[in-house]
């Protein structure tokens, strides 16, 4: 008897979460980059990557089942279009995305009925401290953060802002700098200023010298809840204020709100539609995602006029 559509796709979605750890393995063990040149006998790879030959023979066999490894012949494996993506060095890769998704988030999943109980992020109860503080602790952790948070593409939103008239734009809590290297990219004329802390700084800098955009950009190392430099007539929080809970994300806008001059515009870039990243801030951080409304609420109390409100972007004015 054939297994309901219904009920099979539900025991595929609750076995999800053994696909994405075998990727997790794939990656930490390394084995996309020993496949980059192409199909290898699984006992070759074992040998390279110190993993026991019978345990990643299975492991790649299970994931050829799904299509994200090649199986060319028995005991042979290789990558497809699909798992090329988690070699670190092509375009749009997913790596570091894979390892941090599979260590901590997936440990902090796994006891998100402490959050169902009492609306903390079980993060703090696995580790022991929150999340940022993690961070600040294990610069490994760190590291795989930054940049794969840089990894991201600037949001499309950010496109339909009007920057012809800018001539100064600070990027507030803006990673390694990416949202910034696209501005400035795309406006010769344009100066930019990144707030972050060092480690993000360090990959900053780094990025905007190898885009050529170094001449125009500065890189301030600091914590927005310390303050945010003055001088901008656009400031933007991309991805920023669904990271923390209203009180924080308030302080922030306070911040920013103190530094700008009249006539100074401010541009938020989230998502106001809470879905699967809303249950990720839940579980992790204290953060959340918000509505258009919930957002415009919040700038309002810092002391900000809400302009245009448009999908994935509010712009506002210092009131």
């Amino acid at each position: 008897m054939a297994e309901p559509p219904a009920r099979k796709r539900l025991l595929g979605i609750l076995a999800g979460s053994w696909t994405a750890q075998g990727i997790y393995a794939l990656v930490r063990l390394g084995i996309p980059e020993l496949l980059a040149d192409g199909p290898r006998p699984a006992t070759e790879l074992a040998d390279e990557c110190a993993a026991d030959p019978q345990a990643l023979t299975r492991l790649l066999r299970a994931l050829a089942l799904t299509g994200l490894v090649a199986q060319p012949s028995p005991g042979v494996f290789g990558l497809t279009a699909t798992s090329e993506l988690l070699r670190a060095d092509v375009p749009g890769s997913v790596r570091l995305n894979a390892l941090m998704q599979g260590d901590e988030v997936f440990r902090a999943f796994a006891e998100i009925m402490h959050t169902m109980r009492n609306g903390r992020p079980s993060f703090e109860h696995v580790f022991g401290k929150p999340f940022y503080d993690y961070l600040d602790d294990n610069p490994d952790a760190a590291a795989i953060f930054n940049e794969s948070m840089g990894d991201q593409r600037p949001p499309e939103a950010l496109t339909g802002c009007d920057l012809s008239g800018a001539e100064h734009v600070i990027d507030v809590g803006g990673g390694n700098g990416v949202l910034l290297e696209a501005l400035l990219t795309e406006h010769p004329g344009l100066r930019g200023t990144l707030v972050e802390l060092p480690d993000a700084c360090r990959l900053a800098t780094e990025r905007f010298t190898a885009a050529g955009v170094a001449d125009r950009a500065e890189v301030v190392a600091g914590s927005f809840f310390d303050g945010v430099p003055a001088g901008g007539d656009v400031y933007v929080l991309a991805r920023v204020l669904h990271n923390w809970a209203d009180e924080r994300a308030h302080e922030i806008l306070r911040n920013c709100r103190a530094a700008m001059a009249t006539g100074a515009r401010l541009i938020v870039l989230e998502e106001f539609t809470p879905g699967f990243v809303d249950l990720l801030m839940l579980v992790t951080m204290e953060g959340r995602d918000r509505t258009a409304d919930e957002y415009g609420e919040l700038l309002g109390k810092a002391g900000f006029e809400v302009t245009a409100v448009r999908d994935g972007v509010l712009e506002a004015r210092a009131a």
